[in-house]
């Protein structure tokens, strides 16, 4: 009896496409949660719940939890694009031909992302150890900034005891004035950016108690990432 050819098996090609669609409708949950998580950190900061934004990306607590075990998983991925927005604001401040224009303008536009993102406000106010590739973009920028605040120094127009550890500071005194004032007064922080900026001028340079110290300002970071939970399973 003649043979007839023998065909491919169809359990295994039934099973390669499942693959795909198992891949895909993971990728679809990521991106719901992602674009659920910003919308939601922007609005009511990193203390927000989790089960919002669940519900809000349409997939259950669980697998929000399967995508991102851990608070720093989520921050680390819903913050990437904003934290390297931080990094090319220092990179533009080099870049300004003016050294204390491109200063100002690096104060002046990291201020209003805090003001237009309540989560970011936040993610600029901490630190999170476990969010490697966010930590690492942090750290790229701080590097440019230290140069951004020589130049300016070398220019003569920052005051001379300006240091790095100033500069959280003014992301945690404006954090707390944009929380305050977000739906009563939401321009406010412009004005106590203003004033902050006068005050850096050499010119108007006064003594000023000693800053923290960096493993102070860093702790206060730790301290600040600490105080929110840790496991987004709520």
């Amino acid at each position: 009896m003649k043979k007839e050819p023998c065909a491919s098996p169809a359990p295994v090609a039934s099973g390669l496409a499942g693959g795909r669609g198992l891949r895909a409708d993971a990728e679809r949950n990521r991106e719901r949660i992602l674009d659920a998580a910003r919308e939601v950190f922007a609005e009511q900061g990193l203390e927000a719940s989790t089960n919002e934004v669940a519900r809000r990306s349409g997939v259950g607590v669980a697998t929000l939890f399967r995508r991102f075990p851990t608070r720093d998983d989520l921050v680390g991925a819903v913050f990437a694009d904003k934290m390297a927005d931080y990094s090319a604001a220092t990179e533009q401040a080099l870049a300004n031909p003016d050294p204390w224009a491109g200063f100002c303008g690096f104060i002046e536009r990291v201020c209003q992302m805090q003001a237009g993102d309540r989560g970011f406000a936040d993610v600029l106010t901490m630190t999170f150890p476990n969010a490697k590739a966010l930590e690492a973009e942090r750290d790229r920028s701080a590097h440019a900034l230290t140069e951004v605040i020589d130049r300016a120094k070398a220019s003569g127009r920052l005051r001379a005891d300006f240091v790095h550890q100033d500069v959280p500071l003014i992301l945690m005194a404006n954090a707390g004035v944009i929380n305050a004032t977000r739906s009563a007064a939401p321009e406010a922080w412009r004005r106590v950016v203003g004033y902050l900026l006068q005050a850096f001028a050499a010119d108007a340079a006064h003594p000023l108690p000693a800053p923290p110290s960096r493993g102070q300002v860093y702790r206060a970071l730790m301290r600040l990432s600490d105080a929110a939970p840790a496991s987004i399973a709520q």
